[in-house]
C-alpha cells in the first residue's frame, strides 16, 4: 500500500471519527464524511462497503481489546482451584479495570464512539454484553462458594445484572466525562471498593 493510499484511508477515518463523534452513527452523514475527507464517493467505496463498515473499522480494534482483556480476567479467575478463589476475589478484576482505564485514556476518541455513539450498529450493546459476562461468572462463583460450604443467599440473575450494570456504567463514566487518568483511576478504585463491600455483605464472611 503506497503513501497516497494510506493517506486517503486515514483522511476518511479521521473525517468519520469527527462526524460520528458529533452526530452519532445514526445522525452521521456519509456524504459529509466523504466531503470532509476530500475524496470521491467512488474512492470511499473502494475502502468500505457502508457507513457501518467504516464505523466498525474505527471501533472494532478497541472493542476487541477491551472485551478480550475483560474475558482474560474472568477466565483466569474461574480457572483457579475453587478453594483459592475466595482469597483472589477482586485481584484479577482490579488489574483488569486499571488496564482498561489506561487503555481508554490512550484511545479516548474511538472508545467514546464505541461506548456513546454506536446506537444503530452491532456495537450498541457492548456494555450490556460485558455485563452479561460478569453476571455469568458471578453466578458461577456463587456456586463455588456454596460448594465450599458458604451460606450464600439466593440472588437471581436479574439482581446480579442490576448490580453489574451499575458498576460498569459507573466505570465508563470516565469516558463520558473525559476524566484525566489519575482522577479516573481514583474514581474507579473507589467505585470498586463500594461494590466489593456490597458483594461481601451479600455473600457473607
Amino acid at each position: 500500500m503506497d503513501e497516497n493510499t494510506v493517506s486517503t484511508l486515514e483522511r476518511i477515518q479521521q473525517a468519520a471519527l469527527d462526524e460520528f463523534a458529533e452526530k452519532g452513527f445514526l445522525g452521521a452523514s456519509l456524504r459529509q464524511i466523504v466531503k470532509n475527507a476530500g475524496v470521491t464517493t467512488g474512492a470511499f467505496y473502494g475502502y468500505f462497503s457502508s457507513k457501518e463498515a467504516l464505523f466498525a473499522s474505527i471501533v472494532e480494534p478497541h472493542a476487541a481489546a477491551l472485551m478480550g482483556r475483560f474475558m482474560e480476567a474472568q477466565t483466569s479467575f474461574a480457572e483457579l482451584p475453587e478453594e483459592q478463589q475466595p482469597d483472589h476475589m477482586g485481584v484479577e478484576s482490579s488489574d483488569c479495570v486499571h488496564w482498561m482505564v489506561d487503555y481508554i485514556c490512550r484511545h479516548r476518541e474511538p472508545v467514546k464512539l464505541l461506548l456513546c455513539r454506536s446506537e444503530g450498529t452491532s456495537y450498541e450493546h457492548f456494555v450490556h454484553n460485558m455485563v452479561e459476562v460478569e453476571v455469568e461468572y458471578t453466578l458461577k462463583y456463587m456456586d463455588v462458594l456454596r460448594r465450599l460450604g458458604r451460606e450464600i443467599p439466593e440472588l437471581d440473575e436479574q439482581m446480579c445484572h442490576i448490580i453489574a450494570s451499575g458498576m460498569f456504567n459507573g466505570i465508563f463514566e470516565i469516558v463520558i466525562h473525559d476524566m484525566p487518568e489519575g482522577r479516573a483511576l481514583r474514581y474507579v478504585d473507589q467505585l470498586r471498593d463500594f461494590y466489593t463491600a456490597g458483594w461481601l455483605k451479600l455473600m457473607g464472611p
